[in-house]
């Protein structure tokens, strides 16, 4: 799979990054800026650094002790699962990672880990399962993407496998399998080794990460400029006044300009508001006026429907104490109907804080903007 700690026990099934399907198997470190403005980044650095000195056993008591008076910290509790899985503890680290995806639905990565292990366990249709839940959280999540068609291929190997035994004549089966063997015996020669556990958050945030090795992914160093304004149209020329009657001359009308067109800032202040009066109704679960932000054209993530969708966005929103949403370097463009959004979104709710780039795709319907299409990381 994608970014992960390397699964030694995977048989050289999937990858790591952005390389070549097929590759061996990994299994997500600890994200370098998972949580932003976290108070607790020495803690996590001291745990990261035992476990970059192999020292499982130390830095697996240090998380505990950290995790007594604060049962409920993501980012711990992640590095946890990790240890436990660098331990030789599957079994512990699968019960690590499925509580923190039932305390926190809304993180992908540990579906995607979770995935990983199952995948090593050869549980290929757990392993999908999960997968496709990381992807339902977060469809621009390339990792589960990638991993999800590693499992794919595993499982039609599996069913490639059982119908030679059922019927060893069939000569069409054979060429797709010997295909399947031959592109992991590929990827099984190159012999990665596992992944180091990076350094801490450091106390700047970052966005999320799709592939946890890697530095944090930053803002474009170019900032997207906001559509000039169109020049205004010069006043039309009017008509001298008509003289009335001969008896009173009537009074001269003053002269009448003609409609001013519409600036094209106009449309980008227009689609700014939109933006930041969704991200307003969805920190104060006005649930009515967030979902009345999508436009009937949003595809819901996954298969779920536009109903299953709204339902399960209630249920989230409202299980939450408080969000506070946060938008940074808002930058919009517009082209005639269609406008996009890009920002770095700070979300903060229930002891969870997450900072992440995201982009809005929208489309003015009538003399409302609506969002189209919604994604992460970009």
């Amino acid at each position: 799979m994608g970014p992960l700690l390397h699964a030694q026990d995977c048989k050289g099934f999937m990858k790591h990054a952005r390389s070549t399907v097929f590759q061996p198997l990994r299994l997500l470190t600890l994200v370098a800026a998972m949580f932003a403005g976290n108070a607790f980044a020495d803690e996590y650095s001291d745990v990261s650094q035992l476990v970059r000195a192999g020292k499982l056993t130390e830095a697996l008591a240090k998380a505990d002790q950290y995790l007594a008076a604060k049962p409920k910290d993501p980012q711990m509790r992640f590095i946890k699962g990790v240890i436990q899985r660098d331990s030789g503890k599957t079994s512990e680290a699968i019960g690590t990672f499925t509580r923190l995806t039932e305390d926190y639905p809304e993180l992908p990565e540990p579906y995607n880990n979770l995935a990983v292990l199952y995948a090593g366990q050869s549980q290929y249709d757990k392993a999908r399962t999960a997968l496709e839940m990381a992807i339902r959280t977060n469809p621009s999540y390339a990792t589960a993407h990638e991993n999800l068609g590693d499992v794919y291929a595993k499982l039609a190997s599996q069913a490639y496998n059982k119908a030679l035994q059922l019927d060893n004549s069939n000569t069409a089966v054979a060429p797709k399998l010997a295909l399947i063997r031959e592109l992991f015996s590929a990827s099984g020669a190159k012999g990665q080794r596992p992944a180091p556990v990076p350094a801490a958050a450091a106390p700047a945030p970052a966005a999320l990460p799709p592939v946890a090795v890697k530095p944090p992914p930053t803002l474009p160093t170019q900032a997207v400029a906001k559509a000039p304004p169109a020049p205004v149209a010069a006043p039309a020329p009017v008509a001298a006044p008509a003289v009335a009657a001969p008896v009173a001359a009537a009074p001269t009308p003053a002269p009448a300009s003609a409609p001013v067109a519409p600036a094209a800032g106009n449309s980008t202040r227009e689609a700014e508001a939109a933006v930041k009066a969704w991200a307003n109704a969805w920190a104060a679960k006005d649930m009515k006026t967030y979902l009345a932000s999508y436009g009937k054209e949003f595809d819901p993530p996954g298969s779920m429907s536009r109903s299953q969708w709204e339902a399960e966005r209630r249920q989230r929103i409202g299980s939450k104490n408080n969000i506070s949403i946060k938008l940074e370097n808002l930058a919009v463009t517009v082209e005639g109907s269609k406008a996009t959004a890009r920002f770095r979104q700070d979300y903060k709710a229930s002891g969870l804080a997450v900072s992440s780039r995201k982009t809005l795709d929208l489309v003015k319907t009538g003399d409302r903007w609506q969002i189209v299409k919604e994604s992460t990381g970009n």
